[in-house]
């Protein structure tokens, strides 16, 4: 009796609207978060209520439902910490404040600890996953394999598209290393297998589907981080086949304005890749809501970290100015106390590809940058798009947008090789363009690899 007045409270309260092909109403304010233990207060979500979000994420470890390792976890299990969190005020204030709130799992919520494809109780999670936030009986997605989902709001010129995926159903076994004794862990490591996957066929194919539709601006949610690949826990690095291909994806399919959202860590990033797809992919990664790291820690590595709050309970906040001419996208970690800890503002001309930004095919036995640096002493052919420039005698032309960056490469145009073409050239006009060089490779003294070319035949610029 109590299970069945649940679930109509939670429909009543329309927790999740019955999602349509679209929806008109256009989105300016969007609050996203992850990891909330139940049984805990959360203050956070009466911050988070009080910015009164034209959209609320949940977006994985909405409660755990296998903290408590002396118990079992089962379905009934599962639905009563669902029930826990609907009772907390300040989720009942969220829900009252905000209409539209959507949602996908990861590992705790799933029903496991890093758990994948082989959780025995993935069907009966999926069907109190659909229960409490409120899916129709109706609704296709009850009867999918999976949980992922996708929603457009907003008008013609102010559409967002929100595309959240599932790693946890359909997800290949994770592959351990061998336990640390100073840090007490014990790493995944890349699981190379062609065969390995993280989505699965199906949701593959439905995710190409999504990024054709036409959007203006894509919050593509994962529940675990995709570009931040230096730590020893789960991320898409795990599966590298698959982020390939999810980098190979949204070039092939063209689609601009993506940004994704990531949580699991107990920490907060904003990481940037300027080089996967074609334009800066932004990252943003938000965790806890209340089970981060109360005491000071220092950032781990993440060479791709533009800002970051390595500990606090936070969640994210992104506010779309639909009415500039070139609408601008602020993205933000916000504290417990609705102070914005660190962020970023882009505009959206910026996650566009073009053709400046698109580097032409490579052909056979050209290399990339990553497969330049591994032949140190051997003369080689190299291929890259130009990203940061320098050098007044010497021009130096770099891969990365920091020539500071570990994975950064250097092409070096000496003083001999400024002749004909390259006569009294300036650095910035090789600025965006795709250069195709010859020479040997060698490391810096910062242990950086670089080229130097010293024939102006040796350099030429790729059309």
């Amino acid at each position: 009796m109590r299970y069945r007045w649940l679930v109509g409270l939670l429909v009543t309260v329309g927790i999740v609207p019955v999602l349509r092909a679209d929806d008109p109403t256009i989105i300016r304010k969007i609050a996203f978060g992850s990891c909330v233990n139940q049984d805990k207060p959360v203050p956070i979500f009466d911050t988070i209520a009080a910015t009164k979000p034209d959209l609320f994420l949940m977006i994985g470890d909405n409660m755990y439902a296998d903290l408590d390792r002396t118990v079992k976890v089962t379905p009934e299990v599962i639905r009563e910490k669902y029930h826990i969190l609907a009772k907390v005020p300040g989720f009942v204030k969220i829900k009252q404040v905000c209409p539209r709130i959507l949602g996908t799992w990861d590992d705790h919520d799933y029903g496991r600890n890093d758990a994948g494809a082989e959780w025995q109780h993935k069907d009966a999670a999926q069907k109190e996953f659909h229960d409490f936030f409120g899916t129709p009986e109706n609704d296709p997605r009850r009867q999918q394999k999976g949980i992922y989902h996708a929603a457009i709001y907003g008008p013609v010129g102010q559409r967002l598209q929100v595309i959240l995926l599932d790693t946890r159903y359909f997800r290949s076994p994770l592959k351990k290393g061998k336990f640390d004794p100073v840090t007490r862990i014990t790493p995944y490591l890349p699981n190379t297998d062609p065969d390995a996957t993280l989505l699965g066929p199906e949701q593959w194919k439905w995710l190409e589907e999504q990024l054709k539709k036409p959007a203006e601006v894509r919050l593509l949610v994962s529940s675990i981080q995709v570009i931040a690949d230096e730590h020893p826990f789960e991320k898409w690095a795990n599966f590298p086949h698959e982020r390939e291909k999810l980098y190979a994806l949204l070039k092939r399919t063209g689609a601009n304005g993506v940004v994704i959202l990531s949580g699991d860590r107990h920490l907060a990033d904003i990481s940037v890749d300027t080089r996967a797809i074609g334009y800066p992919l932004y990252d943003i990664t938000s965790s806890g809501f209340n089970q981060a790291s109360k005491n000071w820690r220092p950032p781990e590595k993440n060479s791709y970290r533009v800002a970051g709050m390595p500990y606090g309970d936070n969640f994210g906040f992104i506010t779309i100015d639909w009415n500039d001419d070139n609408p601008r996208l602020v993205l933000q970690i916000r504290d417990e106390d609705g102070e914005t800890a660190c962020g970023v503002k882009v505009r959206l001309s910026t996650l566009k590809n073009s053709a400046r930004g698109v580097e032409p095919p490579r052909p056979e036995g050209v290399l990339t940058p990553d497969q330049a640096a591994q032949k140190p002493g051997e003369t080689v052919t190299v291929q890259f798009l130009v990203r940061s420039v320098g050098g007044k005698t010497t021009i130096y032309l770099n891969s990365h947008p920091d020539f500071r960056a570990k994975d950064n490469f250097a092409v070096h145009l000496t003083p001999k090789a400024q002749t004909g073409r390259w006569e009294k050239v300036a650095p910035e006009s090789f600025l965006g363009k795709t250069i195709r060089a010859t020479g040997k490779v060698q490391m810096n003294k910062y242990d950086q690899p670089q080229l130097e070319v010293v024939d102006e035949k040796a350099l030429v610029i790729v059309e």
